[in-house]
């Protein structure tokens, strides 16, 4: 009997981070981080698992995209999607009523690259690989005919991308075993975030440099007297030698941006990160030739594969940060990847929220054995929050994430959680728990 997709189970679930601001930056002091879940089923009882995170309200609105796209999976062969998932990328965001809402932005998009990843983990439980190490045994001309390349062209054709990936691939094997040996470079932004007092900063700086972080980032962008002192006992907290990024999340103007960092620049910040709106391109241009040798740093919000291409046109950034729920699915990040390796420009994955550290860390260690063959200047953001609700959570040894082992893009969240945290009528939410003013999910949900 052919194997189908059964079943598309989708599920708003929310983790109340707001009560003790872990989470907390310039532009949302008070997240509460979640994720529009879903689960593929197959009539052979298979599954394939996939999220899209989100910080509180309006995770309703993500789930009834994923709702409104399942369709276009229900009743399709397994075999056919997971020896093909672009194909189902390209019929997503291809879709020509589906297009109107976007095109390739916003929720639609972001759904889509959900039920994209579902099936790639979905693929991976099949082949029983891990998603990272499925994506590097693929050829360069399979992996070519993973990408849309149609808005692409003036700056990655595909004999580029072909190019690029043939000469990387002599060396994955030895990639392959230094990676499993040894693991990913991580940096860290538990220190950081805007909501801690200047204890608790100071304490987890040199905690973060005692487990071997060699970078670590800060949120900034409240109040520039405040962010000085903070940057000041970071600085001292962890000396000289460490690496201090720092992160507005959008939250300056260009000239704001530039006048705050140039106060900023004598604690010797390594990158920052999303200095203004995530759509101005030549805004983050201004700023680079600015702040220099301070790096600009963005990704985490850019809507698609088009925008990277004019930030890497423009000269507009120095470190390229994909995101495995913001754009259409591994598909798309392949793409990014492939034009960040073209343009010689480092990717350093965002994975602040949940999930993210578990997806991502398959897209960045699948681009150090076969797409950019390095990781100088690399690393993977982590946060130590809420890893202990997924099946399969992330490694880290020594400042450095360890391969995943287990097969799948890590995205399982343990049923237990699931049933808990579930918005509105889990327990965790039903239970009378004072929050803080100004917290995001309320009970306003559906």
């Amino acid at each position: 009997m052919t194997e189908r997709i059964s079943s598309v189970d989708t599920l708003d679930v929310r983790f109340p981070t707001s009560r003790h601001r872990d989470g907390s930056d310039a532009m949302n002091p008070f997240p509460d981080y979640s994720a529009a879940y879903l689960v593929l089923r197959t009539t052979a009882g298979a599954e394939g698992h996939g999220l899209v995170f989100t910080v509180g309200r309006g995770t309703e609105i993500v789930v009834a995209a994923l709702r409104s796209l399942a369709p276009m999976v229900l009743g399709r062969r397994v075999e056919e999607l997971t020896a093909d998932p672009g194909a189902l990328a390209r019929r997503l965001v291809g879709d020509s009523q589906i297009r109107w809402l976007g095109p390739e932005k916003g929720v639609v998009h972001m759904a889509a690259g959900g039920l994209v990843n579902a099936v790639w983990d979905l693929a991976a439980r099949r082949a029983g690989k891990p998603l990272w190490q499925l994506l590097a045994g693929l050829s360069p001309e399979e992996l070519v005919g993973q990408v849309d390349f149609r808005y692409l062209r003036d700056a990655l054709t595909e004999d580029d991308a072909l190019a690029l990936l043939r000469t990387v691939a002599a060396g994955r094997s030895e990639r392959e075993r230094q990676l499993l040996a040894q693991g990913y470079p991580a940096y860290t932004t538990t220190p950081g975030w805007l909501g801690y007092d200047d204890e608790k900063l100071a304490r987890l700086c040199r905690e973060a440099v005692a487990a071997g972080y060699g970078l670590i980032k800060l949120k900034v962008g409240g109040n520039l007297a405040d962010d000085v002192r903070r940057l000041g006992i970071a600085r001292r907290a962890v000396g000289p030698g460490v690496r201090i990024a720092v992160d507005a999340n959008q939250v300056w103007g260009v000239p704001d941006a530039i006048r705050w960092m140039r106060e900023l620049a004598p604690f010797d910040p390594y990158w920052i990160e999303e200095p203004t709106s995530p759509d101005d391109v030549l805004g983050h241009a201004a700023i680079r030739r600015a702040v220099g040798p301070v790096r600009v740093a963005t990704g985490e919000h850019t809507h698609n594969a088009v925008m990277f291409k004019q930030l890497l046109q423009a000269g507009a950034v120095d470190v390229v940060q994909i995101d495995a729920c913001r754009v259409g699915g591994v598909n798309e990040n392949l793409a990014i990847l492939l034009l960040a390796a073209r343009y010689g420009v480092p990717v350093c994955p965002h994975a602040g929220g949940v999930g993210l550290c578990e997806l991502v860390q398959h897209l960045a260690m699948f681009d150090f054995v076969a797409v950019s063959g390095s990781s100088d200047d690399r690393a993977i953001e982590y946060v130590d929050h809420l890893h202990e609700h997924f099946v399969d959570p992330v490694r880290i040894r020594r400042g450095r994430y360890l391969a995943p082992t287990v097969p799948g893009m890590s995205a399982e969240i343990a049923a237990g959680s699931l049933a808990a945290y579930r918005f509105p009528d889990g327990p965790q939410w039903t239970d009378s728990v004072e929050e803080p003013a100004g917290a995001t999910s309320g009970r306003s949900g559906p």
